[in-house]
């Protein structure tokens, strides 16, 4: 559940849009705002969040450094890309910096408050163009051969139930396992994948008939 939110955006019109956007999916979060990346650097000191709205292209910096901060100090933390920049390049560095989605600001209200709530029931965080823009770049780059060859069977079953959503602490639960064990297997599924987020993560599961 997403309690509280924090929301890094440097436009006083778009930081208000999305305010009113984040209150209709998680209408009980607690909401806070940032408007470039020592704000936001300060607000991470101060607390912890349940997921995080960051634009890329920020006065003093790059969202993707707030992103890998967030990653680093709470790995728990979902991250989400808010911005207008939908090129290719745009996409692959933030999910290489560990984003978890990639909305785009030029939605309606009302169907990026659903892209989010959606999050909660193991759907990524992907704007139609963006999700798009990502099956191309794996239908030009090929398939992997033998996927699920390369994992484990545990790695398998960690694989499709992150996949659904699940958080390391909920999927060590699920397999009876510890926590630091389930971190692990991530950690070894993202290499033999050669991918670096829960959304890349999401599109391979589903690719490989896992979801």
């Amino acid at each position: 559940m997403v309690e509280r939110l924090l929301i890094v955006e440097d436009v006083a019109e778009a930081r208000a849009w999305l305010v009113s956007v984040a209150q209709n999916a998680f209408v009980h979060a607690r909401i806070t705002t940032a408007q470039n990346v020592a704000e936001a650097c300060a607000q991470l000191q101060a607390d912890d969040f349940d997921m995080a709205l960051v634009d890329l292209g920020l006065p003093d910096g790059s969202g993707l450094d707030i992103i890998r901060r967030i990653g680093q100090r709470s790995p728990r933390t979902v991250c989400i890309v808010t911005t207008v920049l939908g090129e290719d390049a745009h996409i692959v560095s933030a999910l290489a910096a560990g984003a978890q989605g990639y909305l785009l600001k030029g939605q309606p209200a009302e169907q990026l408050s659903r892209q989010l709530v959606q999050i909660e029931h193991g759907v990524p965080a992907l704007s139609p163009t963006i999700a798009r823009r990502i099956m191309e770049h794996f239908q030009r780059t090929g398939p992997i051969d033998n996927e699920t060859e390369q994992l484990t069977p545990r790695e398998v079953e960690v694989l499709t139930l992150i996949a659904k959503g699940l958080r390391n602490s909920d999927v060590a639960i699920a397999l009876s396992l510890a926590e630091t064990t389930i971190a692990t297997h991530i950690k070894t599924i993202y290499r033999k994948l050669g991918i670096s987020s829960r959304a890349e993560a999401a599109l391979h599961a589903n690719r490989m008939g896992l979801t």
